[in-house]
């Protein structure tokens, strides 16, 4: 059974001028223990997703349509309330500048306790008890000591798994991590990556990757989905992704990554741009930039379809079928 599933989720933002779409029917699932990556360009609704599923957008942002299933119990249409219950508890959230994530009035003790006071029913003794564990299980060294120093007394690598704890605290089910390694140096990365994966392996936790590094996909995760312009691209198995992408986009952003063994003046580059919410092209929205587009691409939008063992949103791949696991058609 799947953790989280997201059904044709569509979030809209109202304006004077009427309504940009800025995810179109985004589908995907996540099982427990398992770790799936979103990747994509800039502007194509990677943070925006993760937002919409953990009840975090901006207004006048909304789901105007879809659902999001978390453990068999549907989570979009919750009060705010009931949502704030959810939050913390059943899901976890890990951004990517931990400076914003840490109140720097508060020791990260302080915070760390009064988070699991909140959700667990725990004494103030008990819950500093399992900060100071949580602390060292996320690599803090001498956690009983660290555990009363304020955020600015921490490095940048150590602040971020400060806010992995934190993510942790009451046990959660599911974590979105919105680009947790983009504001840390590479060493510190694969740190932090290292340890995201034990947190899958021990604690059976899903975790929901949003990056735009394909490296640390390649490295992470389980399953990739690939998005472009508030849609899923393509979305598989890593390994098939990376090595035989099915969409046009996916082979173009995978060609854009330096090749060690080849010896190139110029690297492969994407022509054109991310399209804005307003100026979204009939049919493909990757058409303009697309070097395989044909006439149906122009009119039609494709529905992920089967691509052999990934799915892809690509007419290229119109009559094929395949049965993946852990996608919603």
């Amino acid at each position: 059974m799947s953790l989280l599933q997201v059904k044709d989720l569509v979030v809209e933002f109202p304006h004077r001028r009427g309504t940009l779409r800025a995810l179109d029917g985004i589908s995907f699932d996540i099982a427990p223990g398992e770790i799936l990556g979103v990747v994509g360009e800039s502007g194509a609704g990677k943070s925006l997703t993760g937002a919409a599923i953990i009840g975090l957008l901006e207004p006048p942002g909304r789901i105007a349509s879809g659902e999001v299933w978390l453990h068999g119990a549907r989570i979009d249409n919750l009060t705010p309330e009931a949502m704030r219950r959810v939050r913390g508890r059943k899901i976890g959230a890990v951004f990517q500048d931990p400076l914003t994530s840490l109140n720097p009035l508060f020791s990260v003790g302080q915070q760390l306790v009064e988070t699991i006071i909140t959700h667990l029913p725990l004494s103030p003794a008990q819950a500093r008890e399992r900060a100071i564990q949580l602390l060292g299980d996320t690599g803090i060294p001498a956690p009983e000591q660290r555990i009363d120093h304020f955020p600015h007394q921490f490095s940048g690598g150590m602040r971020q798994r400060v806010v992995i704890a934190l993510a942790l605290a009451a046990e959660p089910q599911l974590i979105v991590a919105d680009e947790p390694t983009t504001a840390l140096d590479v060493s510190i990365q694969a740190q932090i990556i290292n340890l995201l994966k034990s947190i899958c392996k021990q604690r059976g936790a899903a975790v929901m990757l949003i990056t735009h590094d394909m490296g640390v996909i390649a490295e992470t995760c389980d399953r990739v989905a690939v998005m472009y312009a508030g849609r899923v691209a393509e979305i598989g198995p890593v390994h098939e992704v990376i090595n035989h992408p099915a969409h046009p986009y996916t082979a173009g952003l995978m060609a854009c990554i330096p090749d060690m063994s080849e010896d190139r003046d110029l690297l492969h580059q994407i022509d054109g741009a991310m399209p804005r919410l307003n100026a979204i092209p009939s049919g493909c929205a990757f058409n303009p930039r697309c070097d395989r587009v044909f006439d149906r691409c122009l009119h039609d939008r494709p529905e992920l379809q089967g691509a052999g063992p990934t799915r892809a949103a690509c007419w290229l791949h119109a009559g094929a079928s395949a049965s993946v696991p852990g996608v919603t058609p």
